[in-house]
């Protein structure tokens, strides 16, 4: 395979299925090595099967690209180091991680229990975490030795993290987190040649099917043909696009589905109130009511 991504080495996390599984495939057709990275659980994080991570890689080589397989836990410091090293031993480099593994563990939060809260703060938000600590190390490392590195971090957030999604508290929290993360890495990452975007997607997966009312709204279209606008292939072009060494965007945030791309601001100041000396109750009360901000909706980043 040739393209856009030829001789650039990749990782994608929670790659067996779905999104991820789009995405290692989109990057492969585009010339990327990629490693294929999944535990094999379900949608909760329970089990583990290497099964879809190694369908996958047979899917890439059977199209003539390099992949390799991955089952090593993202959200454990020493085996998100074992991954990066995997890819540099088996493809000599990396220049491209994307983090998309996830779980769910729905709940109200004064039903939740701390072992919900904790397995998805621990698979989302520290499994970003732990897999770029090491990314961004080899490449500090490479850079600082006088090799040009042209790297790409690419972590998956959520309209949730925007908007809040009732009965997530634990997933809202992580994803709104995750770009955080992001901007962290752009920052830290810049002097050294790497960059950091965040992606937020809607598409048809085992996680956007957990949704309430996903099962009539994520439906694919009845007519033979027609545009499958939550189809996961539909995310992959902005990924292949971000990954690609001379791409521009850093410490960006897009959301994506079908033929709809948004770029993201925030946050952003809506007003900037001023007083004599500190404020006051008299003069919060004169200076607020009227100003306060109605919040984000879900459905201010969705039109299904």
């Amino acid at each position: 395979m040739t393209g856009r991504l030829e001789g650039r080495v990749a990782i994608v996390t929670g790659a067996g299925r779905g999104l991820g599984r789009a995405h290692a495939l989109a990057l492969a057709e585009q010339g990327a090595a990629v490693v294929v990275n999944d535990l094999g659980g379900d949608v909760h994080g329970a089990g583990a099967d290497p099964t879809p991570a190694q369908q996958v890689v047979g899917e890439i080589q059977a199209r003539g690209g390099r992949a390799v397989a991955s089952g090593h836990d993202v959200a454990d410091w020493e085996q998100a180091a074992a991954l990066v090293a995997l890819a540099v031993e088996r493809f000599g480099d990396l220049h491209v991680l994307v983090n998309n593994a996830g779980i769910l563990r729905d709940r109200t939060l004064a039903n939740m229990s701390e072992a919900e809260w904790d397995a998805v703060l621990r698979v989302h938000l520290k499994g970003h975490a732990a897999t770029s600590r090491h990314a961004v190390a080899y490449w500090r490392d490479r850079a600082k030795a006088g090799a040009q590195v042209r790297a790409s971090v690419i972590h998956t957030t959520s309209i949730a993290g925007f908007a809040g999604s009732f009965g997530q508290a634990n997933y809202t929290a992580a994803k709104l987190g995750i770009v955080g993360l992001s901007r962290v890495i752009a920052l830290e990452g810049a002097r050294y040649g790497i960059r950091s975007n965040a992606v937020s997607p809607s598409a048809r997966t085992r996680i956007g099917m957990q949704t309430p009312g996903a099962e009539e709204t994520f439906q694919p279209p009845a007519e033979p043909g027609a545009f499958d606008r939550l189809a996961p292939e539909n995310v992959s072009p902005l990924i292949v696009w971000l990954a690609a060494a001379d791409c521009p965007a850093t410490a960006q945030v897009f959301h994506i589905y079908g033929e709809r791309l948004l770029v993201v601001a925030m946050p952003t100041t809506a007003h900037d109130l001023r007083t004599d000396g500190r404020w006051t109750l008299e003069a919060l009360d004169r200076a607020l009511p009227g100003r306060l901000l109605e919040p984000p909706r879900i459905e201010d980043f969705l039109e299904l």
